[in-house]
């Protein structure tokens, strides 16, 4: 999980194009303060580990309307401006996706998480942390949809 975390605040790091010798013609400091970006254009997320719940079902049709409804939650708290990012893991393991919330408290993170379906019907649990990563995460929502050919 550790190793994880690292790799994933590493990659943030990385989407910034940070480096050490950057030059104020390059730094966009309108940008940074709409992203929320300190002067390492990082900001503080919480991320969530979405993992298998107590209550799954063997239930096609009740799966299958269960994760149309996560979906959509999903969507709504990114239009919403408070899902960075979100995705599943493809192993089919016990630990089923990640959300990077776009907030900066666990308690509020707590508050969002309340509203998925797969949450609060048991199908899902989280694990929610603080995460240090690149403000350009803000950018995620705003193009993903340019790129999307099906949509959810």
């Amino acid at each position: 999980m550790k190793n994880l975390l690292f790799l994933l605040t590493f990659i943030g790091i990385a989407v910034t194009g940070y480096t050490q010798t950057q030059t104020t013609a390059d730094f966009d400091e309108v940008l940074a303060k709409e992203l929320g970006a300190d002067t390492y254009g990082m900001r503080t997320y919480v991320m969530a580990f979405l993992k298998a719940g107590p209550h799954r079902t063997d239930n096609k049709e009740a799966a299958a309307k269960l994760q149309k409804a996560h979906l959509q939650n999903i969507k709504r708290l990114a239009n919403e401006g408070k899902l960075a990012l979100a995705g599943p893991f493809l192993d089919n393991g016990d630990l089923r996706g990640i959300y990077i919330f776009n907030v900066a408290s666990i308690e509020e993170a707590e508050a969002l998480t309340k509203t998925d379906p797969a949450v609060k019907a048991g199908s899902l649990i989280m694990e929610l942390h603080l995460w240090y990563g690149s403000a350009a995460l803000g950018l995620v929502n705003k193009y993903h949809d340019k790129i999307a050919k099906t949509k959810f």
